[in-house]
């Protein structure tokens, strides 16, 4: 079936909630599926218990549930004093699908409560994908390059003062009053930036087109994995050898090393919370990884999880993830909502499926193009790791390097 993930996209994009994976065929480390795909909602879970309803869930069933938690989501109320992020996902959201559809290079099997899925098969088969052209759509930053700039000096100074030691500093680029095909948009945006942790996700009115390269947090028996993304560089595509340099120069990068084994260490605190004493340890320290737009520093923390810990506890334990807050975990949070005018909503929280024997993957939501088709706000976010060898304009360059692929969907 030619184009057969893009008419599996146009397919499940009607129904209220769908949730569309899709790795584009890399086999890093601890690959867990191709491109998965569920819509329509059985049975929904959110609000604030939405991780102990999930224990609750697989207690009684044994099925499939998709969605996300939004970075808020571990956030006391009386904290949250920020600006309601106007993309309008749910702090936490959950469905158990209606329809499953799983793809690779050598299959598609389709399962489905309500409906036959050889006609399932056959409304994919015979849909065809237009191409609409999207006009260029202008972002206007949240806070402006001089106020960015005095903002990560005014950090430089906590970190100086001993109130943390790195931290993830975000900035928003939004447009308002904006008409937007969401998964043409997607398709661009992956096409142009294809990553292992992409999706095109939907909560209602609410749609995330996300071409992350990150995991969170993936759990196989009983076994997790966590690889936060810490150091980046542009790649030069036109020269091979100086993309090499781009290479070595991102790994022997002291700035990058000393935020990305920040981050190493927290993430090894999260997991000792919920694994057995002893079991957490760093399987890979400071590996490079080429994605079209950049190289990557990621590192891998493994554990094994402690008997009767679920998803209440990990949750607990480490969310949000340390790649997209900084240490130590509680300051930073502090820190992130003095300095940042918005909350963050979806965008830093985690979007992934879990099965029915309740292994689970989720990504870290970067790259991300935040649209909610009602009030037709549209929004992406992008940040960096402040350490104590930042320097206030080349972190405002990576923001912009990171949001490169996005700019250029957007016709900018």
């Amino acid at each position: 079936m030619p184009n057969c993930k893009e008419q599996i996209l146009q397919w499940i994009q009607p129904f209220g909630v769908c949730s569309f994976l899709d790795n584009h065929q890399y086999q890093l480390p601890h690959h867990s599926v191709d491109c998965l795909a569920a819509a329509g909602a059985l049975e929904a879970i959110n609000g604030n218990n939405t991780a102990s309803a999930i224990d609750a869930f697989y207690k009684k069933e044994q099925d499939w549930l998709f969605g996300h938690f939004s970075y808020e989501y571990n956030t006391p109320e009386n904290l949250r004093t920020q600006q309601r992020h106007p993309a309008g996902f749910s702090d936490a959201f959950f469905f158990r699908p209606d329809h499953i559809l799983q793809l690779s290079n050598k299959e598609l099997i389709i399962e489905s409560y309500s409906k036959d899925p050889e006609l399932i098969f056959c409304e994919i088969s015979n849909i065809e994908i237009k191409e609409g052209k999207q006009h260029s759509i202008h972002c206007t930053p949240r806070t402006s390059r001089e106020d960015y700039l005095q903002t990560i000096q005014d950090l430089l100074k906590h970190i100086q003062n001993g109130d943390c030691y790195e931290i993830n500093f975000c900035q928003e680029f939004y447009a308002e009053n904006i008409e937007l095909d969401p998964a043409a948009v997607y398709r661009q945006l992956t096409r142009l930036s294809p990553n292992p942790f992409a999706c095109y996700y939907k909560e209602n009115n609410a749609h995330l087109l996300c071409a992350s390269p990150e995991r969170w947090l993936k759990k196989e028996g009983g076994q997790l994995w966590s690889q936060p993304i810490k150091g980046t560089l542009k790649r030069d595509l036109n020269n091979l050898d100086a993309d090499k340099q781009l290479r070595d120069q991102l790994s022997n990068s002291l700035k990058d090393k000393s935020e990305n084994v920040m981050v190493v260490d927290l993430v090894r605190n999260d997991l000792s919370q919920v694994c057995i004493a002893g079991s957490v340890k760093v399987s890979e320290l400071f590996g490079i990884y080429s994605f079209p737009q950049v190289h990557q520093m990621i590192s891998t923390i493994t554990g094994e999880l402690l008997p009767g810990k679920g998803m209440k506890e990990i949750i607990h334990s480490g969310f949000p993830m340390g790649s997209m807050t900084g240490a130590p975990k509680k300051r930073v949070m502090e820190l992130i909502r003095q300095y940042e005018p918005i909350e963050r909503g979806i965008f830093s929280g985690a979007v992934g499926y879990i099965k029915p024997n309740q292994d689970f993957d989720f990504n870290v939501v970067i790259r991300s193009i935040l649209y909610n088709d009602a009030n037709k706000y549209l929004s992406y976010l992008v940040g960096s790791g402040i350490t104590i060898y930042s320097d206030p304009e080349q972190e405002y360059q990576e923001c912009l390097l990171k949001a490169k692929a996005i700019e250029g969907v957007l016709g900018n």
